[in-house]
């Protein structure tokens, strides 16, 4: 798996939300986040991607599939058959409102956008996809990555909740973000690095990768705290990293 994560600014050399599981043949985008399509392109040709997951439709997770529209539709990109997108609803209208298009229909040949749900699953090569909605400022999912009984699971955004337990339920990798330095009132739509260290705990996690600590934290803090209440093997996600699975 490579790996970018940051928090809603992108900065030079640091895009937002992305990752890139590979296994099994198969090759997923998971978030898309300002800045990710052309990290990608580091790594994989975007032609060959087999899928796009999308955990909810924040900016910092979402804006680079109009970016991937236009590289794979014009910048000499083209992918055998379209891409198919699993976004919730109203992705597809955000990128042709940029455009100012109609409609979405146009995409088709590009880009596949299909709705992402509660329980969806998804099968690409050897690698299965399942979708487990979490608490969040609006439609958000968890991901849960498998092949050959390896697993994967990717927090997305998401507050403290039972749901995001099952996802990351005996995963090998549990990418998690700790994105807050604590809760603020009654708002618990980001987890402090002691909820991503407790998920982790309560999954029966292997591993953790910490990732998408905002600015009130750094990402080697975040790390250690979540480590003292996770009481596993922790590590901070980088830009470009690759972790096995």
């Amino acid at each position: 798996m490579r790996h970018t994560e940051r928090p809603a600014r992108p900065r030079p050399d640091r895009p937002c939300s992305g990752c890139l599981p590979r296994r099994g043949g198969a090759e997923e985008w998971a978030d898309a986040g300002t800045g990710t399509f052309a990290e990608l392109r580091r790594h994989t040709d975007p032609a060959r991607t087999d899928a796009v997951w999308i955990s909810h439709l924040h900016a910092d997770h979402s804006a680079d599939p109009l970016t991937a529209f236009h590289g794979l539709a014009h910048g000499g990109l083209t992918p055998p058959a379209p891409v198919p997108v699993y976004a919730p609803d109203g992705c597809a209208q955000r990128v042709a409102g940029f455009l100012g298009r109609p409609d979405a229909g146009f995409l088709g040949g590009i880009l596949d956008v299909r709705p992402l749900h509660d329980g969806h699953v998804a099968r690409h090569g050897g690698l299965t996809l399942t979708a487990r909605a979490v608490v969040h400022d609006g439609a958000a999912h968890g991901l849960r990555a498998e092949c050959a009984g390896r697993v994967l699971a990717h927090s997305g955004d998401s507050g403290p909740c039972p749901a995001l337990t099952e996802p990351a339920r005996g995963a090998d990798l549990f990418l998690c973000g700790a994105d807050v330095d604590e809760h603020r009132d009654s708002e618990r739509v980001h987890l402090t690095p002691e909820d991503a260290g407790a998920t982790a705990r309560a999954a029966g996690a292997e591993r953790l990768l910490v990732a998408h600590a905002w600015p009130t934290l750094t990402p080697e803090a975040a790390t250690a705290r979540a480590a003292a209440a996770f009481g596993g093997p922790t590590a901070t996600a980088r830009e470009g990293r690759t972790h096995a699975v």
